[in-house]
């Protein structure tokens, strides 16, 4: 009765998603179809697998043993949903007719984080060591050491709070050893140099497999499996950013070998892949049990993506990790652009507005001095009624326009022809020519700071000094710079910064790439940039200022607004 009803659950959820009751993705989809398409033939003598559901009650009741360590179900003993149930018969219960041995000797699964994976491979590494006839080497990999640990501390964490497990194995110099069949459970890792000679691995985790840079752990392990009969391999993982990695690699084999219109085959290879599709809108929660089909059944789970959800809309730069971790995307790490380019052209204004807008407004002066030899730049933000209007004007030694022109193919011809560049005489910038023209507009008119660099213009900023200017050292860290980068940011995507249109400022945004440290500080990565940024370096130095000015709250917007009253 109740491996009857374990089977039912199994094949009930592949066709709930066969029919959309629950609610997928097409590469789960695909992975479902071709469960179903197996399961239709193995009545057919010629067909070379059947499906042991006495091993799937073995493995159900296995993991009823344990209870849950973390969250919210912390203390009380692990059910199997039915996604677990569906992996779990595919990777140990689909069984070659002829001698028994398991079909699949690799598996890939891709799932969001959260998704208690660790948890699934802990129960899985422990039913192989314990249950086994054979002496079982379980190695579980990780690049880095904490990485491996994590499973192989589940393993302990749930086998060392089962009673009929107690005198049944002992763990020591971080390895697992069962007494009746002596079979080992061992985290590794390329970190801490251990790979293991795999000799005799029979049973392989690749955890995070997205984080390995190389295959140096998976080639030792594949190697030493050639010694077993049955041994079995499973990478899980979630997305990553790497497009060249080898997990990028395997997943777009393994995506090829469940797409029913893909001639790829491989009968010993399962795949399961939960994401969301492209086009879904992430805002939108029904897509979020695609790459979630575990914390998408509960509330605390539902209000975590929700909470990650929203992190991401307000701080961009955590939206890459987002798609990744939790819509299980894969996101080339080099899309990092600081500002869409279609949000910065729906900020442009009409050039004629630009003596309008000054008028009563505060100005501030940013500047960005390149080496000798290329583009430096002097940035304008003038601040009024909590707007901000940006522009710029760059200089560039004529012999490095010629070079740039002929080698790089930029089209800075058409930036001095819309009076965007100018261009001083000989192969290294005029600095006179800067001060000047920064001169002549601060008189003009009355800016307030300036803000600059000091990396090769202390000189230079003492002489706008001694002119009666006030300068301001812009420190050039990145915990300095965060703040106004992202607030530039933001206020272009609020349509709070407007631009005049300036093709070398839209050359350079385009350009401009971010970096970012460990605690999500951002700033613009000259070394990582696609090429100049020094426009838009000069505009946030400006910025870093005026985002500080007394007419940043537009008064009259906020005493029309609801948030206003007595």
């Amino acid at each position: 009765q109740e491996r009857e009803e374990l089977k039912q659950r199994v094949l009930n959820y592949a066709k709930d998603i066969q029919e959309g009751t629950i609610l997928s993705g097409v590469k789960t989809k695909w992975m479902v179809d071709r469960f179903h398409d197996d399961f239709s033939k193995i009545e057919d003598e010629n067909y070379p697998y059947y499906i042991d559901w006495d091993d799937l009650l073995r493995v159900n009741r296995w993991a009823s043993l344990f209870k849950h360590r973390k969250g919210v179900l912390a203390g009380k003993p692990i059910v199997l949903l039915d996604f677990q149930l569906f992996l779990l018969c595919n990777i140990f219960c689909f069984k070659r007719k002829d001698n028994g041995y398991k079909r699949f000797r690799e598996s890939y699964i891709q799932l969001s984080r959260k998704n208690a994976k660790s948890q699934l491979l802990s129960i899985m590494t422990s039913y192989v060591a314990f249950l086994s006839d054979e002496a079982e080497e379980c190695y579980i990999t990780g690049y880095a050491k904490e990485q491996s640990n994590l499973v192989y501390e589940e393993v302990i964490g749930q086998i060392e709070a089962a009673p009929l497990l107690k005198g049944k194995y002992t763990t020591a110099y971080n390895k697992l050893r069962v007494f009746n069949n002596g079979s080992l459970v061992q985290p590794l890792s390329r970190e801490s140099k251990k790979f293991g000679d795999g000799r005799n691995s029979s049973f392989v985790v690749v955890d995070e497999y997205h984080t390995h840079p190389d295959d140096d752990i998976v080639d030792v392990q594949r190697t030493g499996m050639m010694a077993r009969a049955n041994p079995q391999i499973v990478y899980i993982t979630t997305a990553g950013h790497d497009v060249v990695s080898p997990c990028k690699n395997y997943y777009d084999y393994a995506a090829r070998i469940i797409n029913p219109e893909d001639s790829t085959e491989n009968d010993n290879i399962f795949v399961a892949i939960y994401e969301i599709d492209e086009g879904d809108d992430i805002k939108d929660e029904s897509v979020w049990a695609k790459s979630n089909p575990l914390i998408s059944t509960y509330p605390e789970g539902m209000n975590s993506l929700r909470s990650d959800l929203k992190m991401a809309l307000d701080q961009p730069e955590k939206m890459r990790s987002f798609l990744t971790k939790n819509m299980n995307l894969w996101i080339d790490s080099k899309e990092d652009g600081y500002i869409e380019l279609s949000k910065w052209n729906k900020a442009m204004v009409d050039p004629s507005e630009i003596e309008s807008f000054i008028e009563g407004a505060s100005l501030y002066g940013g500047i960005d001095l390149s080496m000798t030899t290329d583009l430096s730049s002097v940035g304008w933000v003038a601040v009024k009624d909590g707007k901000f209007m940006v522009w710029q004007h760059s200089f560039m030694p004529e012999g490095k326009y010629r070079e740039r022109m002929s080698r790089d193919k930029v089209r800075f011809d058409i930036f001095k022809e819309r009076g965007e560049l100018t261009l001083t005489p000989g192969d290294v910038v005029d600095y006179n020519s800067i001060r000047e023209y920064a001169l002549g507009f601060v008189r003009e008119h009355n800016v307030l700071q300036i803000g600059y660099d000091r990396w090769n213009a202390t000189h230079f900023a003492q002489e706008l000094i001694n002119e009666g200017v006030e300068m301001i050292e812009i420190p050039q860290s990145i915990t300095q710079l965060s703040e106004p980068t992202k607030k530039f940011r933001e206020n272009v995507y609020s349509g709070k910064v407007i631009h005049l249109g300036d093709r070398l400022l839209k050359w350079a945004v385009g350009n401009a790439v971010t970096k970012q440290d460990a605690q999500e500080n951002i700033m613009l990565g000259k070394n990582v940039s696609r090429d100049r940024i020094d426009p838009i370096a000069a505009v946030i130095d400006a910025f870093a200022r005026a985002m500080y000015d007394d007419q940043v709250v537009d008064l009259n917007g906020y005493f029309l607004s609801d948030d206003f009253s007595f």
